[in-house]
């Protein structure tokens, strides 16, 4: 959500709280995030702006809409792609000169730009597909960060991303998403912030407090970080204030650069778990379905004491999800070919599979759904017809027997 315009380059810095707020400003005496490459998913970075100059170290389109180096904004049906460039600056901007212009929270971290086309009518790849396509190139081009200031707006996401998500995490690569805004209609957490192992970011206000229009809510919140009132870069150099998570996942992402800079040999669950850990719960009960673990602390993170992580890795969450919430799409397999019915030649044949003869009298799905379940529920008719015919015969008999015994009262 774009504000008014912001104030001139030497007046810039003067806007950006969150700096000193967060600990950034700290966190840099000791690391800017060099050495780290954070892929932007978004509608393209413009690199030629001063921010950005020699930032932008690699890109590429998956839309069929933008430019080979993904530096071309992609403009959907409602924008004209400037939010890939506005993410890009809040990362990893380099100011204008000596105190001027807009300074990314990991400033001497590396992008590469990967356009994907936002709700556009025009590309012939889906929304989805570009998604995973996108974070593949990403992984292959030496990402160590993926961030996506996107939302799908349901809790739900393709299969193609499991794949996608799977192939991120087995390389040791951070994902950060964004919750998604309640003034944008997201009212709960939208993939792929519901996705386990991702990152996911909400935000809050100046007065660090829940942002209402700027932040959904769900348990998958990982953490919280600044999402009104900030400022970024448009492709045309001009500066703007804006609001939404769409802004606090880069900072978050930044923040991972600068642990990923400190500690270059820690992996990505231990990034995580160093980014949750120092986390601050800023008066608040945590974890919370609004405010996750707490507010963002860069200078905790790339400091403090943290105990090493003990719990699932990200490839272990999402593979165990998979298992638990995909298998009942499995399609259904007919019946093998009874044994009897096979043709001699089949079990001698070391070109096929050996025939289980436990196979053709076992149940299959099919057979379950079609003829043992329905003729269960026969039988079980039956039999309640004839216990009911049984209590019947000894209920008159009775009658004949005792009459007063069954006389109104």
């Amino acid at each position: 959500m774009l504000d008014a315009p912001a104030a001139r380059a030497d007046q810039i810095r003067d806007l950006q709280y969150w700096l000193t707020d967060y600990g950034f400003s700290e966190a840099w005496k000791t690391t800017r995030g060099a050495g780290v490459t954070v892929a932007v998913i978004d509608s393209g970075v413009n690199g030629s702006v001063v921010e950005l100059n020699g930032v932008v170290t690699g890109g590429t389109d998956v839309s069929g809409l933008g430019s080979a180096n993904g530096q071309t904004p992609v403009a959907g049906d409602d924008d004209d792609g400037e939010h890939g460039t506005l993410v890009g600056s809040l990362l990893a901007g380099r100011g204008t000169g000596d105190g001027t212009g807009l300074i990314g929270v990991a400033p001497e971290a590396s992008i590469l730009a990967v356009s994907v086309a936002f709700g556009s009518t025009r590309s012939a790849v889906s929304n989805d597909d570009q998604i995973a396509q996108g974070i593949r190139w990403a992984v292959d081009n030496g990402a160590d960060v993926i961030n996506m200031s996107l939302t799908r707006n349901t809790l739900y996401w393709p299969k193609s991303w499991d794949d996608a998500f799977l192939y991120a995490f087995e390389n040791d690569v951070v994902v950060v998403a964004a919750a998604g805004n309640r003034g944008s209609g997201t009212t709960e957490v939208g993939a792929p912030a519901t996705i386990p192992g991702v990152l996911a970011v909400g935000g809050v206000d100046r007065n660090k407090t829940a942002s209402f229009d700027a932040s959904s809510q769900g348990i998958t919140i990982a953490v919280s970080a600044p999402s009104e009132k900030l400022v970024g870069v448009m492709p045309d150099s001009t500066y703007v204030q804006w609001d939404g998570t769409s802004a606090a996942a880069p900072i978050v992402s930044g923040l991972v650069a600068l642990v990923r800079s400190a500690y270059p040999n820690l992996d990505a669950a231990g990034v995580i778990n160093r980014v949750i850990a120092t986390a601050n719960a800023n008066g608040q009960t945590v974890p919370s379905p609004i405010y996750g673990n707490g507010l963002i602390d860069a200078a905790a993170a790339v400091t403090r004491y943290v105990a090493p992580a003990t719990g699932a890795t990200p490839t272990e969450l999402l593979t165990e999800w998979i298992t638990l919430h995909r298998r009942a799409e499995i399609e259904v397999v007919p019946t093998e070919v009874p044994v009897a019915e096979a043709p001699a030649a089949a079990a001698e044949d070391p070109a096929l599979p050996a025939q289980n003869v436990l196979t053709a009298w076992l149940p299959s799905q099919l057979t379950l759904t079609y003829i043992s379940l329905p003729l269960a529920v026969l039988v079980g008719f039956g039999i309640l017809v004839t216990l009911f015919g049984i209590g019947a015969v000894r209920y008159l008999k009775r009658i004949r027997r005792n009459p007063k015994d069954f006389a109104p009262s």
